[in-house]
C-alpha cells in the first residue's frame, strides 16, 4: 500500500513538489505528506494557512531527542577510548543551535520553510525545522534509517568532525574560565525583551566587575549569551586555547 501512496505523492499529489523536495533532502519519498508539512509549519504562522493550524514544535521536541541520541551513539562508536567529557563536548558542538542553523541553511531548508510560513524567516527557524524534519523521518522510517540518514546525509556531508575535535566554540565557558583565573566577576543580564516577527527576542549584556563589556540579541537567551561572550572575548583580546587532548 505504501509504495502506491509514495508513487501518488511523487507524481500526482497536489503536494508533489513537497514530496520531491523531501526526497532531495531525506533520500526517500514520504508516505505521510501531512507529517512533513507539519515539520515546516512554524508557530508564528499558525492559523494563517489551513495546514498551519498546528506547528512543528512537537516534532522539533522529538527530533531534538532523536538527534541527540544518534550523535551520542555515533561519537561513542567513533571514539572508543574517549572519556565522557570529550564526548559530551563534541556532542554539544554538533547539536548546538548555531550548528543546526548553519546545516539547515546549507541543506536549503529555507526554500521549504518559505512555502509554509508567511513570516520572515530567521536562522533559528532553520535549526528548528531541521530538528522537526529529523522527528518526521524518525516517525516515518524508524530509528535505523534515521541513524543512517543523520550520519550520512547530515554529519558527514555538512560537518568536519576532526576539525571540531580541537575547536572550542563555547565562548561563555572560555570567558568564565578567564574571569576565574584573573579574579574577576562576570554576570549576564537581560537588558531588554521585545517582539520581533511575532516572537520574543532577548538582548543580553555581559558585565565584568560591574562594567558592561558587550551585548547581543537573539531569540534564545543561551544563544545571545554565547554571542555576547564571543564579542566580550574579542573586546578583551583574550587568546583562545585549543581543546585538551581527549
Amino acid at each position: 500500500m505504501s509504495i502506491f501512496r509514495k508513487i501518488y505523492n511523487y507524481y500526482f499529489s497536489p503536494s508533489k513538489d513537497l514530496a520531491r523536495k523531501i526526497k532531495s533532502v531525506a533520500g526517500f519519498i514520504p508516505n505521510d505528506l501531512t507529517l512533513f508539512k507539519l515539520a515546516f509549519a512554524h508557530k508564528s504562522s499558525s492559523n494563517e494557512k489551513d495546514y498551519a493550524i498546528q506547528n512543528n514544535e512537537r516534532l522539533e521536541y522529538l527530533g531534538d531527542a532523536v538527534l541527540g541520541t544518534i550523535v551520542a551513539e555515533y561519537l561513542f562508536r567513533k571514539y572508543p577510548n574517549a572519556n565522557e567529557g570529550f564526548l559530551t563536548k563534541m556532542r554539544s558542538k554538533i547539536v548546538k543551535r548555531s550548528s543546526l542553523n548553519e546545516i539547515a541553511d546549507s541543506m536549503g531548508l529555507e526554500i521549504i520553510l518559505s512555502e509554509y510560513n508567511s513570516t520572515k524567516l530567521s536562522k533559528a527557524m532553520l535549526g528548528n525545522a531541521l530538528e522537526a524534519l529529523v522527528g518526521a523521518v524518525y516517525i516515518e522510517t524508524g530509528y535505523n534509517y534515521t541513524y543512517k540518514y543523520v550520519v550520512r546525509r547530515i554529519m558527514r556531508k555538512y560537518l568536519n568532525i576532526h576539525e571540531l575535535e580541537s575547536y572550542d566554540d563555547n565562548y561563555k565557558s572560555q570567558l568564565l574560565e578567564w574571569c576565574q583565573k584573573n579574579g574577576k566577576e562576570v554576570n549576564y543580564k537581560v537588558l531588554s525583551k521585545y517582539k520581533h516577527d511575532k516572537r520574543d527576542k532577548f538582548k543580553i549584556g555581559v558585565f565584568i566587575d560591574g562594567e558592561q563589556i558587550s551585548s547581543a540579541d537573539d531569540y534564545n537567551k543561551k544563544a545571545a549569551e554565547q554571542t555576547a561572550s564571543e564579542l566580550a572575548i574579542k573586546q578583551l583580546q583574550i587568546s583562545v586555547q585549543k581543546e585538551e587532548d581527549q
